[in-house]
């Protein structure tokens, strides 16, 4: 492709390509896919069957019948699309991304982690839950878990690696950290992120018009709440 562009594509399989914006994670090139994201959503491009962002590119997936040209490839025929309207000036028509406050309990029993990383960072766990709360964080993508939310960045003096074991299950609303990133687990599953506390707010909810909370490009503030409030909270909406 044109060496001049800020990103490159190329094929993945012979119904998809992956468009590349750089191999890093950050805010200004997450911006960029989402952006291209969203212009080839509101086109609403018959041939286009799924669009995939990721924290530094974007997947496309099409329908190789309906794009079929005898002279060139699929490939080389929707690459030139992307090209052309990633050089278009306009802006998606697309909602602003929303800011999400999301109530965690750092208790020790939900906290399954909080320890270990304290000692690690030499930290106290009340100074590991202030640091945790003190920022908002970026949805960088969605992915492993319907609505798994992968958020960044943590600051320096918590972040700490994935398990070198992951747990078996993990449970429901978990919090935890892995590398930069922080995030929740929406659904029980086995995981190997290191846990500082738990949500009671649903994330995934599979017969909803839009089941899943959050969104590539949210902005997630999470604030401390008591063990009661947790189950306060369960119980008004449960």
């Amino acid at each position: 492709m044109n060496i001049y562009h800020p990103y490159t594509i190329f094929p993945l399989g012979d119904s998809a390509l992956t468009v590349d914006f750089g191999n890093i994670i950050d805010e200004e090139t997450n911006k960029k896919v989402l952006h291209l994201f969203h212009q080839l959503r509101e086109r609403q491009i018959p041939y286009v069957t799924d669009l995939v962002p990721a924290y530094s590119s974007l997947t496309v997936y099409y329908d190789l019948q309906l794009i079929y040209n005898s002279s060139r490839t699929a490939f080389e025929t929707f690459a030139e699309a992307i090209e052309n309207l990633a050089e278009e000036k306009s802006k998606p028509n697309h909602q602003a991304s929303k800011r999400i406050d999301v109530p965690v309990c750092y208790e020790s029993k939900y906290a399954l982690d909080i320890y270990e990383i304290a000692s690690k960072k030499n930290l106290s766990p009340e100074e590991v839950i202030a640091i945790h709360t003190s920022k908002t964080y970026r949805v960088y993508m969605l992915g492993f878990l319907p609505g798994f939310a992968y958020m960044g960045e943590v600051e320096e003096q918590i972040a700490i690696p994935r398990k070198t074991e992951p747990r078996i299950n993990v449970d429901p609303g978990s919090v935890g950290i892995a590398g930069k990133q922080t995030g929740i687990y929406p659904l029980a599953s086995p995981g190997g992120w290191q846990i500082i506390g738990r949500t009671p707010v649903q994330l995934f909810k599979k017969d909803d018009a839009q089941p899943v909370l959050f969104e590539p490009g949210d902005e997630v503030q999470f604030y401390s709440i008591t063990e009661d409030e947790f189950k306060d909270y369960q119980k008004r909406h449960s």
